[in-house]
């Protein structure tokens, strides 16, 4: 029976050969993931059965089958006692369909195909398909066209297109090409890009975009330029000019994250640049708007691709070339990294490139194309700041924020009666506790937006966290203000014109009001052109529609509406006399004025560097000062709020005291009881 029993690259009709670009191990690695997706064998021998619900045990492995009718099946581990899908073979196409007509004989033994041409001889899909329609390989269009965009069928036509590649010699001619960009389009397809993370082989887009670039070496160029545009792949080929001056190819594609056309360009050196050159040596580029994305994805790469992927084809003899990339995100002024893609190691380099001009649109770079650097780009400015002690600075300082602001609101609970006996001193504690109360639920906010970021963000509730994130910090700012208010409402008005009913709707009106209608207008309006969130992160956007403006511009007018007011209360206060019927009520106020002069500029020095890490956010200065400062408001609001207010202290040393005094007190009666048990309370 084992002898009846063929690999699955013979099932699908498709052997994998040796190319001189891809080693032995790399073709193993294949040939064991082709031979995985055919087998439906578990993961790590795992009992196959449905991947659902919660699991027991961190790095556990499940499998289960693909949907009834489509072949493969999709492997799970377990992470944070959840299934998360790690692989996925699934896939519609084999011999019996790939083909637009039925040019085969199928006989299923057991778990494996045996195919037979109609004529008896073995034959593979490659071999058959380069037989029966060598011209334009359209006898295999169709079906792909219409065919999903599974994992398991894009790693087929990946190892189908790399066979072509290494089948036909020399001499593709344009409608051949045509043919093979049309199935490479169909897989480079944005639609496709999440798939990719699941195919087993890893190294599926790199070995498409080396398949691609060798059948594209061999392209044959006459006399007329070739222009062959798809959608996720357009093929330009020309001669070089016998005047030696140079060649110019533009490219302009869509793509679908930004809605808007991207332009690359690439610029040849003049012909004395390729010495010893044939007489009209040719050039083939080839500019793919969703690769970077896809090797992202299928690689696992944490570095982002901010251009078209330009792939230029020379004569051996090495030239310089100049290439011209407009960025996707045009945010970032400077600090773009010009790369070539390292077609044995699978990475992007920088050594076979520099950058010559770059602004916040475009970069110009210098790159040295050889046998392993054929395709390049540019790689998003390296701004986001990976640091360890920025994490822990982050998540410590959160932790004793929260804890301080529970402490804060605690004491605020146990002498509210002793400290609040004036209408003042009542509104002035009031704003204190709803100051520490939505500092409090935004750092817990932020913590929940931080689990629902990264790359398999959770949109909905990552809109959710940064609504909420956006609401209650914008509303520690407005509470500062209100307590501005107060003071200019006591100092420059008769302080009791107004019932205290009538003062606290108004506070809570300013304080909840005004950041409940600028966090509600923001997502109501970028959210809808997705323009509300950054990429994988739960706070405002900043590069595609400013929304954090709705932040920063609030809260940066109340640190200066509240430092005015300071300054404001120097002067009149200055005035008052210790013999003043008023005393109290000033002395009162000033103690309001002494908080606000210590906390606004804590609050506002905070998000003034947060500002200046948007405006230099490769900066890791910036990023350490913002993220103490930002971290640690809630130990702030403890100590120059609350501990620091006398009339606070000396609430809580006469709580103490009374607690002292209620314990001997007991202590006392529980002796007297014990040495007269017959007596008692009459």
């Amino acid at each position: 029976m084992a002898e009846k029993q063929v690999s699955l690259d013979t099932a699908l009709g498709m052997r994998i050969r040796k190319a001189p670009s891809i080693d032995s191990n790399k073709k193993r690695s294949w040939e064991m993931s082709l031979e995985a997706a055919k087998n439906k064998k578990n993961v790590s021998g795992r009992p196959q059965g449905i991947c659902d619900g919660a699991c027991s045990k961190d790095n556990f492995h499940c499998s289960e089958p693909c949907p009834p009718n489509i072949q493969g099946n999709m492997g799970f581990v377990c992470r944070r006692n959840k299934w998360h899908k790690v692989t996925d073979t699934c896939r519609t196409l084999d011999i019996s369909n790939i083909f637009e007509v039925n040019l085969f004989s199928t006989q299923f033994i057991k778990d494996s195909v045996k195919i037979t041409h109609y004529n008896r001889n073995p034959m593979t899909i490659t071999e058959t398909l380069l037989q029966t329609c060598p011209q334009n390989l359209s006898c295999v269009i169709k079906p792909i066209k219409e065919s999903p965009q599974l994992p398991g069928n894009i790693a087929i036509l990946v190892q189908l297109l790399h066979n072509i590649s290494t089948e036909i010699k020399a001499d593709v001619d344009e409608a051949k090409m045509k043919g093979y960009s049309t199935i490479a389009n169909h897989i480079l397809d944005s639609k496709s890009i999440s798939n990719w993370t699941f195919i087993p082989e890893k190294n599926s887009s790199g070995v498409l975009l080396q398949s691609v670039n060798s059948f594209a070496r061999k392209l044959s160029i006459t006399k007329h330029p070739i222009d062959i545009p798809n959608a996720f792949i357009h093929i330009k080929g020309t001669t070089l000019a016998t005047d030696n001056a140079g060649r110019n190819l533009t490219f302009s594609m869509r793509v679908n994250d930004i809605g808007r056309d991207v332009r690359g360009k690439v610029l040849i050196s003049p012909r004395a640049d390729l010495r010893n050159a044939p007489s009209s040596p040719s050039v083939v580029s080839i500019a793919f708007p969703t690769l970077g994305a896809i090797l992202e994805a299928s690689l696992l790469e944490t570095t982002t691709v901010n251009g078209l992927v330009l792939s230029v084809i020379l004569p051996q003899n090495r030239s310089h070339i100049s290439l011209t990339f407009e960025k996707i995100r045009q945010s970032e002024e400077k600090g773009a990294r010009c790369v070539g893609w390292h077609s044995s190691e699978s990475r992007w380099d920088q050594k076979v490139c520099q950058m010559i001009q770059e602004n916040s649109q475009q970069a110009v770079c210098k790159c040295e194309p050889n046998r392993f650097f054929t395709s390049f780009s540019i790689l998003v400015s390296p701004h986001a700041v990976k640091s360890l002690a920025l994490t822990y600075i982050t998540y410590v300082g959160l932790g004793i924020s929260i804890c301080s602001l529970i402490l804060c609101l605690s004491i605020e609970a146990l002498v509210w009666s002793q400290v609040t006996k004036t209408e003042i001193s009542y509104l002035r504690h009031l704003c204190i506790v709803n100051v520490a109360a939505t500092l409090l639920l935004a750092d817990v906010w932020f913590i929940v937006g931080s689990f629902l970021g990264g790359p398999m963000a959770r949109h909905n509730g990552c809109v959710a966290a940064t609504f909420f994130v956006h609401f209650f910090y914008l509303a520690v700012f407005f509470w500062m203000l209100a307590k501005a208010l107060l003071i200019l409402y006591g100092i420059l008005i008769v302080f009791h014109t107004l019932p205290k009913s009538a003062l606290v709707a108004s506070l809570f009106l300013v304080g909840y009001g005004g950041p409940l209608v600028i966090a509600g207008i923001t997502v109501a309006v970028t959210e809808p052109g997705q323009g509300y969130l950054r990429p994988q992160v739960c706070w405002l956007n900043w590069d595609k529609t400013k929304a954090l403006l709705a932040f920063v511009v609030p809260a940066l007018t109340i640190v200066v509406v509240n430092l005015i007011t300071v300054a404001l209360v120097i002067v009149k206060t200055q005035r008052a006399s210790a013999g003043s019927s008023m005393f109290q009520e000033v002395r009162a106020i000033v103690r309001i004025c002494k908080n606000i002069a210590i906390l606004t500029p804590l609050l506002g020095l905070t998000w003034g560097f947060g500002i200046a890490v948007v405006i230099d956010d490769s900066s890791l200065v910036f990023h350490i000062i913002f993220s103490l400062l930002n971290a640690f408001q809630g130990f702030f609001i403890l100590v120059f709020g609350t501990i620091l207010d006398p009339r606070i202290r000396e609430a809580l040393k006469c709580r103490v005291t009374s607690a002292k005094w209620i314990s001997r007190f007991s202590e006392n009666m529980s002796s007297e009881l014990a040495c007269h048990p017959t007596k008692g309370p009459s």
